[in-house]
């Protein structure tokens, strides 16, 4: 009977709890599912303060070290990283980070541009910058493992290469910037300045990547045209300079040379040749026509450095994937004149400018010097 009696009053109590409950359970209810929504506004909301804070604190006092490896000492690919380490230096200031460059120029050797990346990789860098095609391709073999990104900068076939799968989706931990070059636009010039130009010499170093594309484009033009070609190749200075003479001998009507690193870099050396034996060389890059070729067609290689290194900094600070970062490409019609082998060539600046006109977007003027930054002084 005692038995029955606690039990009744613990029913009774449980009872009126319950009743106390239910009092109040709309509101509780209401108040839970609030306290769910706030809380996953909340966890929103520090989703999103979590991703400004990251993004605060990448852009106030971060600290990133880049690997710069340069190919070859030559006007186009000393401009690129000029612009790269003066708009990285701009970004310093606008997001009040530090970004140390570690700069090294492989001068054309491979076993000293496998040590210059090795050396990066030792260092740790955050990432590694290569200057034309072949530091790009072996910065792309080096990072297989680590990962580390990789930014080149005037690869002119970056799918031919096999640097990325596709300029729009790389697809892995390079991409950077293409100086490719429409190579029927400077066959039109050469023939909206001499329509009858019968033989074309087409001069090249046949082991640069950059070359190889263009050369089969202007070959395949030629071709339709039903205009002879001269080929002659070269790899060292020295065979440049006797190429340059063999093409005089050839008695060709004008000279093409794509971005060809190793002709560049003899430039200065050969400009003379053509020029003295009345033959204008047409080349795929401001560069040359700086260095004294009649003319320069391509990319804007200053602009070119800025925008590989807004790519670089959006890279480290912003956590872009290379692999979904489109390569860069450019508008590549601007047609640069050298005044003084204009003049040398027997031909009239605004003549030419005039027939250049429609095959591209400006025509500019540039006189001889060893580099750009001499035409500044």
């Amino acid at each position: 009977m005692k038995l029955r009696n606690v039990f009744a009053m613990i029913t009774a109590a449980a009872m009126t709890l319950s009743l106390a409950a239910c009092s109040g359970q709309s509101t509780a209810s209401s108040t839970s599912s609030a306290s769910s929504d706030s809380s996953s506004s909340a966890a929103s909301e520090s989703s999103v303060s979590s991703e400004k804070s990251t993004a605060s604190e990448k852009s106030s006092g971060a600290s990133y070290t880049i690997g710069i490896c340069n190919y070859v000492d030559d006007a186009s690919l000393n401009q690129i990283v000029e612009n790269i380490n003066a708009r990285l230096a701009e970004i310093e200031s606008e997001q009040g980070i530090t970004i140390e460059v570690k700069y090294d120029n492989c001068n054309a050797d491979a076993n000293v541009m496998n040590q210059i990346i090795a050396n990066f990789a030792a260092d740790n860098v955050d990432l590694m910058v290569g200057v034309a095609t072949p530091v790009a391709m072996a910065m792309q073999s080096a990072t297989e493992d680590s990962k580390t990104p990789v930014v080149f900068a005037a690869v002119s076939d970056p799918v031919g290469a096999g640097l990325v799968a596709s300029l729009e989706e790389p697809g892995s931990n390079v991409t950077g910037s293409s100086d490719n070059l429409d190579t029927n636009s400077v066959m039109n010039l050469i023939f909206a300045q001499n329509p009858d130009a019968k033989k074309i010499g087409l001069l090249y170093d046949v082991g640069q990547d950059s070359s190889t594309a263009a050369i089969e484009h202007a070959k395949a033009y030629l071709d339709d045209k039903g205009v002879e070609y001269v080929e002659r190749t070269a790899t060292t200075a020295e065979e440049v300079a006797l190429a340059a003479q063999a093409l005089v001998s050839d008695a060709v009507d004008a000279v093409f040379t794509p971005t060809d690193n190793t002709i560049m870099k003899a430039e200065l050396a050969i400009y003379e040749t053509f020029a003295d034996a009345g033959i204008p060389h047409y080349t795929g890059a401001d560069s040359f026509a700086l260095n004294g070729a009649f003319l320069g067609y391509g990319v804007d290689y200053a602009n070119l450095g800025r925008e590989t290194a807004d790519m670089i900094a959006s890279i480290l600070t912003e956590g872009k994937d290379p692999a979904t970062t489109p390569v860069i490409t450019f508008d590549n019609g601007t047609a640069t004149v050298n005044t003084e082998i204009c003049e040398k060539l027997g031909l009239d600046f605004d003549t030419v400018s005039e027939a250049f006109a429609p095959y591209c977007t400006r025509v500019e003027e540039i006189t001889t010097a060893e580099s750009f930054s001499d035409l500044e002084s």
